[in-house]
């Protein structure tokens, strides 16, 4: 068991109530992480901490804010058997899961540092004699974060290293699910030198969500506000900071379509389908949900990707027998289970997987999903796949298209022209050809359409997000004025 302390103005402290909640281990049922529950005066204390380390941090050099973000990048990576630990502990994670990971952090902090010299503006030619005009990039205050427990490395960092690359200061809510494997994160980014104030986290009991993320939003130092989750929490996330006129980047949930074209090279589409689907238990907003196949190719894909599913089995993470861990919790498991009952009882054929027991599921998958199942259209956000037939391209455009959701797709297809004009018609933030739904890099702009949110991290995308774009001018010679 790890105990799990707020972190403000460079210090680590108790809840000013003394209050705490636990986690436990999805598998096990025992206790993984008692974390303090912060109260609605200690994230204000957070906001005042970040509120006043901004004045000095947006005025430290480029060169010791990349010096700083490359030195975290190293420390995350010297770590990576502590996030393995707690990452199995509290969510059921297997060992490769939690060094991709790191890795993949680790990247995204030495990228941010890159990214300190790359905050330009530009010169406006003007309309008035002798004057200069500028547009400029400057940092914008405090930026409130929330990450999620699914990819906690990888998403924790992910809110936080672009806006100190920036020059803005951080408060961070942690994740009830992860509440150590998040503080893993402040404590190590912290390590490589932060000065006081800049880097701020509190974690909350589930019940005290809304009053902690209502004060912080409404906080007057707060300017943006920062949130990957569900596309549910991300609604309301919207409407609260639109309450307060404070702009929000939302990174929400996926449905992600995987189209199988005639002429796709069967071998390399099952391998990128069960990689997508399955990895991390499908607990990833980029799985793939819906693979849909066009014409003929429908029952050579499906039997290969059949034999690919039963192969993969659930268990205990920390044993690392098996390639797939547990699912988040209980609940998360039943309902997973539910969405393949209702399909099946409606006339989906379970064609392979189903297996294993409490919140350790095997690979699933279906065939024959129709619009009146809820796998058709609901986020299973689980180790579930399903296969939906499509007559023709159209087809398989239009049942792409049919969903709420627009975060990652993918299409498969020999003929790179033919999938290149698929990919154009699918309305979604990212798609692959040829390449499987979950993939991220560091430097590229994700995001979602629709209801999978708006807004872009990585890259240039997340400095303009980061940043307030300032016009300044500056005047050369004389002036008349009319009156």
């Amino acid at each position: 068991m790890h105990k799990a302390d707020l972190y403000i103005d460079g210090a680590y402290s108790s809840a000013s109530s003394a209050k705490t909640f636990e986690r436990v281990n999805p598998v096990t049922g025992k206790l993984a992480t008692t974390a303090a529950a912060a109260t609605k005066d200690d994230a204000a204390r957070a906001a005042d901490a970040a509120a006043r380390a901004f004045a000095g941090w947006s005025q430290t050099s480029a060169a010791e804010r990349r010096r700083l973000l490359f030195a975290a990048g190293q420390a995350l990576l010297a770590r990576a058997d502590d996030f393995v630990a707690a990452m199995a502990e509290e969510i059921g994670s297997t060992e490769a899961w939690a060094r991709f990971n790191v890795k993949l952090a680790s990247d995204m902090l030495i990228e941010a540092g890159a990214l300190t010299t790359q905050i330009k503006g530009e010169v406006i030619p003007s309309n008035r004699p002798g004057t200069t005009a500028l547009a400029l990039r400057v940092p914008v205050g405090v930026v409130f974060s929330m990450a999620p427990w699914n990819a906690p490395v990888i998403l924790g960092v992910r809110s936080l290293a672009t806006p100190l690359a920036c020059g803005n200061t951080v408060v961070m809510k942690t994740s009830e699910l992860c509440p150590r494997t998040h503080g893993l994160i402040v404590e190590t980014i912290a390590s490589a030198g932060f000065p006081q104030g800049v880097l701020n986290a509190i974690s909350n009991a589930p019940e005290d969500a809304s009053a902690i993320v209502e004060e912080l939003i409404a906080h007057p130092a707060v300017r943006r506000v920062n949130f990957t989750g569900s596309t549910r929490v991300g609604r309301i996330i919207a409407e609260k900071a639109a309450k307060h006129i404070k702009p929000a980047l939302l990174e929400l949930g996926g449905k992600a379509p995987f189209i199988v074209l005639e002429d796709a090279d069967i071998e390399a589409a099952v391998a990128a389908a069960a990689f997508g689907a399955y990895m991390n238990q499908g607990q990833i907003c980029m799985s793939t949900e819906r693979i849909i196949t066009v014409g003929e190719v429908a029952d050579k894909f499906t039997e290969a990707f059949a034999t690919k599913v039963a192969s993969l089995k659930a268990g205990d993470p920390r044993e690392g027998a098996t390639p797939l861990g547990s699912v988040v919790s209980t609940d998360a498991a039943n309902r997973i289970r539910e969405l393949v009952q209702d399909a099946t009882s409606k006339g989906a054929r379970l064609i392979a997987g189903g297996g294993g027991s409490g919140t350790l599921i095997d690979a699933v998958a279906l065939d024959h999903v129709t619009p009146a199942m809820r796998l058709y259209s609901e986020e299973s956000f689980g180790p579930v796949a399903v296969i939906i037939r499509a007559g023709s391209v159209d087809e398989a455009v239009s049942v792409a298209n049919d969903s709420e959701m627009g975060l990652s797709a993918a299409v498969f297809g020999r003929d790179q022209a033919m999938a290149m004009t698929v990919a154009a018609r699918i309305e979604s933030g990212i798609c692959h050809i040829n390449g499987p739904t979950v993939h991220d890099e560091a430097q590229m702009p994700f995001g979602g359409v629709k209801e999978s949110g708006y807004g872009r991290f990585g890259g240039q995308a997340g400095i303009n997000e980061f940043t307030e774009l300032r016009w300044v001018t500056q005047q050369n010679g004389p002036l008349h004025y009319p009156i």
